[in-house]
């Protein structure tokens, strides 16, 4: 057999390696927070040198976004090919009511592990991940899908807004309003949004 050659077994080596970096660096959030990360314990956790882990990531900030990139694989699997509503096989409305009710609904959760994080992202730069992107992006085909008059593009920043942590966790710790508030009002938003909205009996609708 050939023995493989010297670049691959380097790629295989730094690939490992990511991977037990991002490892030891989701069981720390999870035991800890997001909050008291710090870059000297992710590396002695995973047994490499510190220097490994900065060339591989750069900075906290940038380890974090890696960590995020894998823990949300799950959910964008949910909304891109998963079951109804939340995925594909509703009509365009009902899926994007489904995806802000998901969406807030992780806000209050308990264990989130990427809820978490993205809780101690600089607010900029938590929007221009790949994550974030991937949110809009949905976002704005289903208004688009849906029939929304106006710019998609700008009106799925303005919803996104809603369900952001800031919003959220003001409105849910300081106003005591509760998760089922906050996501009827998510649905109210998007029937408005896509004039969807109910009207009183009598009355026509504008």
């Amino acid at each position: 057999m050939t023995a493989p050659a010297d670049g691959t077994r380097e790629r295989a080596d730094a690939a490992r390696n990511r991977a037990r970096l991002l490892a030891a660096a989701g069981r720390l959030v999870a035991e800890r927070g997001a909050e008291h990360l710090t870059m000297h314990e992710v590396a002695e956790a995973a047994g490499v040198g510190k220097a490994t882990l900065f060339r591989r990531f750069g900075d906290r900030d940038g380890l974090l976004l890696a960590l995020l990139r894998e823990v949300e694989g799950e959910f964008e699997e949910a909304y891109t090919s998963g079951p109804p509503p939340l995925g594909p096989g509703a009509p365009a409305r009902e899926r994007l009511e489904a995806f802000g009710n998901a969406l807030i609904e992780r806000t209050a959760a308990d264990g989130d592990l990427g809820a978490d994080l993205v809780r101690h992202m600089v607010y900029a730069r938590r929007h221009g991940t790949d994550t974030g992107r991937s949110f809009h992006r949905h976002v704005a085909e289903l208004l688009r899908e849906a029939g929304a008059d106006g710019d998609h593009d700008m009106l799925a920043h303005a919803l996104l807004a809603f369900t952001c942590f800031e919003t959220a966790d003001y409105l849910r710790e300081c106003r005591g309003v509760p998760v089922a508030r906050l996501q009827a009002t998510w649905v109210d938003l998007v029937r408005r949004v896509t004039r969807q909205v109910r009207v009183p009996a009598g009355k026509d609708t504008p």
